[in-house]
């Protein structure tokens, strides 16, 4: 079926050329362009029809089809001899460079015989002589040949780099990288690395480079000690080259590299990631190469005892780790006999088992910040996992470890054990409950008969109420009212007044918790809720009798929690009164009963509720009061929560280094203690800020991501990936890029991303981080794709149309910059609609500017009128914010839009009009002070003015006055860092004077 309209005129196949080319290369982009070879075939002019074949041949080239590439190329070349009038310089020149493409794809295929090869390569040699072309290109191939087939390399090497390069040579990027590739296979990695240093630091580049020398690089950098620079170009290599059939092979390197480093998780992940690559690669040595990496990748893992893994694989049935392993081995080894019996010689399986052999370089080397262990990955296996994140993310020292109770074997011990400790608040009844809801949900449980033990009623009342606070835990309370109500219809069926009473206690607090309608009064209405909820509950406690004193506590505790979480919500101080009395009121109880669970329960909420009146130090008094009573008398689970809000007390106290020694405290405690007993999250993301405060950020980032994990692993996964989109943007603040990229393209892979299952709203910042970090990436063609993508889909954002108009806005401005400025144009026009509707009054206005900037600055005075339109729509967007009373951070719109006249006049050479503009910038920025914050912009402002009189309009004299003058000014009120670009451009302008 064809992809796309046939043309009609030789215009619109051009046209149609021109957009094939412009999409990424794959089955897609091969399709329409084997259709437009049959468009062009129709009309009577050659020159259409070769510039289809040329498109079509580099379709299947970097499609990874070499078997129809030099059919194509055959089809030119005798174009080429019957009407060489057909081909201008340009297409002369593309034919010849194809020469090495066909070499290229013919070694690639193990069915050719090498004596064809070298047929080909005497081609190209008597062709070039004949065009009078240098044969530096032809020694190149011979130089290939001969290490494709392991013979007289060294001898062909010396002949081809030795010669001068020539027009038709490979680039210089790819050149290097052959270079490179001889001194590895010699031993020499230093000096490989050395010949490699102008492509891995990006001065080199091609269609396949840097990836191709990225991945060969790897190893040479690890052998030499260089893992960090490994680990740099692991990032951003692979995403170069995932998915990619035409780099099948990079990717196999890749995955090898992760299996020789510790990452053998972050192997299969990216496996699975590139599992495109079994089905989409067609030719025999990119398979080769891929399926090579993949072994090692496989052999390690199962080598490491986990064979039994699922692991993505060959499209048609699902594969463990063992079974794909012994799959790929039989491919490739079947693959390298094939190509060792064409060409004569052991080469291919002497080089994939030297691969295969090969030992691991490190231990570990962290390459993700989203590290993950095998034991992780492995199904059923959610202990484990918890087990190594957590010895992973805790770093705790000796001291703070315990051994933690064992959970019964016996079903009467373990259901009376679950209920003793979920009586004392202990941690440990989580497991006990866990293991108790795991054999009721057997076929074959049968309830024993034990009074002490009682109904089975009663027992699945018990597993709805854990299942209960722990769904409230994770933000649901609706869901939680429901399931206190019914363990209150079980208990009382089983007679269990006093858990009667605790549970419908706990659906009273829970239903005040439940979000009401977005709004005005939302804060006031939910603290009239839980007004509500504590005199509900003062009732009910005043209406039952003979309550166990654990009931009574926990009532007690309810009540004081309604109200503390009542002044949370409001931040009036009047409500902290009645707090502090409930709060004295359960502690004197709990005190008189022995409930030291409860006694620490109320300290921690007078603490809180000082914090709220905004008494900090009489709240650190109390934790510290606290926190002695602790370390004395219990519960040890308490310590770290009560010393995560001391922690927290020294950030109000502009403590950030005893913050920091609170929650590392915290934490080294926490680690003894099931993550949800103790808030682990919430210490790692506090001492997260700690670290930030103290000028750690990759600390902080460290932090994050385990905050993250646990709540992963808690079931958090809203909570979790808003973590780690803060690690993300973190990453991007501090130049981390290719960590931040590396990172949302993990969590966009996950399975609920994938599947649909989390909020597209949340799914689309993930996008939106990952396209704005691509763009500080250098990556522009993809942060434009993605963003584009955005802005399609934020359009039909009804409720939220003020996300649209960002999003629009800065998909605008990338278009802009890409040169794309009509499709820029009709983008702003949509922000700008949005923006009736929703105001964004400064980012519209910085995206107008912005676009009129990129338009006089790529297009000079051709882009002018365009440029002077959008700034006019920036005035009447600085207008509509002014009659708003909108306040811009920073200085005023109408500030920003005479600087950007200014450069824009200056950019298409209007220099005595972007004089004028800047000037009036000047006037309305008005004199810096001694303050920090203006200074900046007024000094830049100078500096530009100062540019355009002094050098493009050649009166040195007076902008040596403004200059001088401004220099003068700024050092006089200590903006030392502001005068260096006046005073650089003062002394450039006195020395060419």
């Amino acid at each position: 079926m064809p992809t796309a309209p046939h043309p009609q005129s030789t215009d619109e196949l051009f046209h149609a050329l021109r957009e094939n080319h412009r999409l990424p290369y794959g089955r897609t982009r091969t399709v329409t362009a084997e259709e437009l070879v049959d468009a062009a075939e129709r009309f009577a002019e050659p020159v259409p029809l070769v510039h289809a074949l040329l498109e079509l041949q580099e379709a299947y080239t970097y499609g990874s089809d070499p078997r129809k590439s030099p059919v194509v190329f055959a089809r030119l070349l005798t174009l080429f001899d019957e009407q060489p009038e057909a081909f201008d310089e340009r297409l002369r020149n593309q034919l010849f460079w194809r020469f090495k493409w066909v070499a290229n794809a013919l070694r690639a295929l193990p069915e050719i015989p090498l004596a064809s090869l070298r047929q080909w390569l005497t081609e190209m040699r008597d062709r070039y002589e004949k065009e009078g072309l240098g044969l530096q290109p032809y020694y190149g191939q011979a130089y290939q040949l001969a290490v494709h087939v392991g013979e007289d390399a060294a001898l062909a090497y010396e002949l081809w780099a030795g010669r001068r390069r020539t027009p038709h040579s490979d680039c210089e990027a790819c050149e290097i990288c052959e270079r490179a590739l001889y001194r590895v296979a010699a031993g020499d990695d230093e000096r490989a690395l050395e010949v490699w240093a102008p492509v891995l630091a990006g001065k080199e580049s091609c269609q396949e480079e840097p990836a191709r020398s990225v991945s060969h690089a790897l190893l040479p950098l690890l052998r030499t000690g260089h893992a960090d620079r490994a680990r740099e170009l692991h990032l951003a290599g692979y995403r170069a080259c995932r998915r990619n059939p035409s780099m099948a092979g990079e990717v196999g390197r890749h995955l090898e590299f992760c299996a020789l480093t510790g990452n053998e998780a972050r192997g299969l992940e990216l496996l699975a990631e590139n599992r495109n690559l079994f089905d989409e690669v067609d030719s025999p040595l990119d398979q080769l190469d891929f399926l090579t990496g993949v072994e090692v990748l496989l052999r390690r893992v199962e080598g490491l005892g986990h064979g039994e893994l699922p692991v993505a694989g060959y499209a048609g049935r699902a594969w463990t780790v063992a079974g794909l392993c012994a799959e790929v081995r039989g491919r490739g080894d079947g693959l390298a006999a094939r190509f060792d019996t064409r060409n004569g010689t052991s080469a291919h399986s002497g080089r994939r088992t030297a691969r295969l052999d090969r030992a691991p370089l490190l231990d570990a080397l962290e390459l993700a910040l989203r590290a993950r262990s095998l034991d992780e990955l492995a199904p059923g296996d959610a202990a484990g996992a918890a087990g190594a994140a957590g010895a992973r993310g805790a770093a705790v020292a000796a001291s703070g470890s315990r051994a933690a109770s064992a959970v019964p074997e016996e079903l009467p011990e373990l259901i009376v054990r679950a209920r003793e400790l979920n009586e004392e608040g202990h941690p440990d009844a989580r497991a006990c409950w866990a293991r108790l809801r795991d054999l009721v949900a057997a076929r074959d449980y049968t309830h024993p008969e034990d009074p002490a033990v009682g109904p089975y009623g009663r027992l699945c009342a018990d597993l709805l109420s854990d299942e209960a606070y722990r769904t409230a835990e994770r933000g649901d309370h609706a869901s939680a009212v429901d399931l206190h109500e019914e363990a209150a219809g079980l208990y009382e069926d089983a007679g269990a007044t006093d858990d009667v009473v605790l549970a419908r206690a706990c659906a009273l607090l829970a239903a005040a918790e439940v979000p009401g309608e977005d709004g005005e009064g939302e804060a006031e209405a939910k603290a009239a809720g839980l007004a509500d909820a504590h005199a509900a509950v003062v009732r009910l406690q005043e209406e039952a009798s003979g309550l166990a004193p654990y009931v009574e506590g926990r009532l007690l505790r309810l009540r004081a929690s309604a109200l503390g979480v009542r002044l949370q919500t409001s931040g009036d101080p009047a409500h902290a009164a009645v707090v502090f009395a409930e709060a004295d009121l359960l502690q004197e109880f709990a005190t008189r009963h022995g409930l030291t669970t409860q006694v620490s329960g109320a300290m921690l909420l007078r603490a809180g509720t000082y914090a709220l009146s905004g008494d900090l130090p009489a709240a650190v008094a109390e934790i510290d009061a606290l926190r002695d009573r602790l370390a004395a008398d219990g519960p040890a689970w308490h310590l770290p929560r009560a010393l995560g809000l001391r922690g927290r007390l020294q950030f109000g106290l502009r403590d950030a280094a005893a913050a920091h020694a609170d929650l590392a405290e915290g934490l080294r405690l926490a680690a003894a203690w099931p993550a949800e007993a103790v808030d682990t999250s919430r210490l790692h993301a506090d001492l997260a800020q700690a670290c930030l405060y103290l000028g750690r950020p990759d600390e902080a980032l460290t932090q994050l991501t385990r905050s993250a994990e646990v709540d992963l692993r808690d079931g958090k996964r809203v909570d979790a990936f808003c973590t780690y989109i803060n690690v993300a943007q973190l990453c991007l603040d501090h130049g981390r890029i290719e960590d931040s990229i590396a990172l949302l393209d993990s969590l966009l892979g996950e399975p609920d991303v994938t599947g649909g299952e989390l909020g597209d709203r949340l799914v689309a910042q993930l996008r939106l981080l990952r396209a704005r970090a691509l763009h500080a990436g250098d990556d522009l063609k993809a942060a434009t794709a993605e963003f584009v993508a955005l802005a399609a889909e934020s359009a039909g954002w009804d409720d939220d149309p003020g996300s649209h108009a960002m999003i629009a806005a800065e998909t605008a401005m990338i278009l802009a910059e890409a040169g794309e400025f009509d499709r820029a144009g009709e983008v702003a026009d949509r922000a700008l609609a949005a923006h009736a509707l929703a105001p964004r009054h400064e980012l519209i206005s910085n995206c107008l500017r912005e676009l009129a900037r990129l338009r006089a600055q790529q297009q000079g005075p051709d882009g002018l009128a365009a440029a002077l339109a959008h700034l006019d729509e920036a005035g009447r967007v600085a207008e509509a914010a002014r009659a708003a009373g909108f306040q811009p951070v920073g200085r005023s719109l109408e500030t920003a839009l005479a600087y950007e006249h200014g450069r824009v006049h200056a950019y298409v050479g209007a220099y005595e009009d972007a004089l004028a503009a800047l000037e009036k910038a000047l006037g309305l920025l008005g004199e810096p002070g001694a303050e920090e914050g203006g200074a900046g912009e007024w000094a830049e402002c100078v500096r530009l003015s100062g540019a355009v009189e002094g050098i493009y309009l050649e009166r040195p004299a007076p902008a040596l006055v403004r200059l001088d003058a401004a220099v003068a000014r700024l050092t006089a009120l200590g903006h030392l860092e502001e005068c260096e670009p006046l005073a650089s451009l003062a002394a450039q302008l006195r020395d060419e004077g």
